[in-house]
């Protein structure tokens, strides 16, 4: 397969702006794991060593503007969200919500209840995308410039796999403490922010464990063909 470079862009940009958006959006729910508790946004752990396979492929600009441009996106899509939060809700449409779920409501009360529900998961979402654009922006820089010293210094020999490890084991604390922290102060307990920070520490580790293959996903040198 013979690509441009435009397209290869395209293809991996387009990969890690729907990790990032799809992990906001979970990111509303907290759930439990056993011990663990954290938000849903799971598949964002991903993303980490998918800007590593940008930054191998297209180098340490590409990597900070796609990191940049999920953050812009991000935004418009939680402004977007709560300018939907805001439009009447049609009858019809909250009375087969409730009977979707076996309660035989009246048609108001089903609308109230429909638009009280959609609100609660996506009137979060202003706190949850802040958090996360910061929590992001700072960690997966700071990821990138990890990644630039490991490739351009001592690891520039060193197996590909070890730089998925190096750079993910300095951003990924940092995200874990940044996005809990702003994201569900005054929400929830310290304890169980403590709990939370430890669990997506843990979560993100095993998850760089299982994806670090990915780094292989593309060559050493450029796929592209022309621009």
């Amino acid at each position: 397969m013979r690509l441009t470079k435009t397209q290869v862009a395209v293809i991996l940009s387009g990969v890690y702006i729907f990790l990032q958006m799809a992990a906001d959006i979970a990111a509303t729910k907290v759930i439990v794991l056993g011990r663990l508790v954290m938000d849903a946004g799971i598949i964002y752990a991903f993303t980490f060593t998918w800007r590593d396979v940008i930054h191998k492929q297209l180098g340490k600009k590409a990597a900070q503007t796609a990191i940049i441009l999920a953050g812009i996106i991000n935004i418009i899509m939680a402004l977007y969200f709560q300018f939907a939060v805001m439009l009447p809700p049609e009858p019809v449409w909250g009375a087969s919500f409730w009977n979707a779920t076996s309660l035989m409501v009246g048609t108001n009360e089903a609308s109230r209840g429909a638009q009280a529900a959609w609100e609660f998961i996506f009137g979060l979402i202003p706190r949850i995308v802040i958090a996360s654009i910061i929590a992001e922006v700072v960690s997966e820089l700071i990821d990138t410039e990890v990644y630039q010293w490991w490739t351009t210094g001592f690891g520039k020999k060193k197996p590909q796999w070890l730089r998925v490890i190096i750079s993910n084991s300095i951003s990924i604390p940092i995200d874990s403490i940044i996005f809990p922290a702003i994201a569900f102060s005054g929400v929830l307990s310290i304890d169980v922010l403590w709990i939370m920070v430890l669990s997506n520490i843990l979560v993100k580790a095993i998850v760089t464990i299982l994806s670090f293959w990915m780094i292989y996903l593309v060559p050493e040198k450029k796929m592209y063909v022309g621009e």
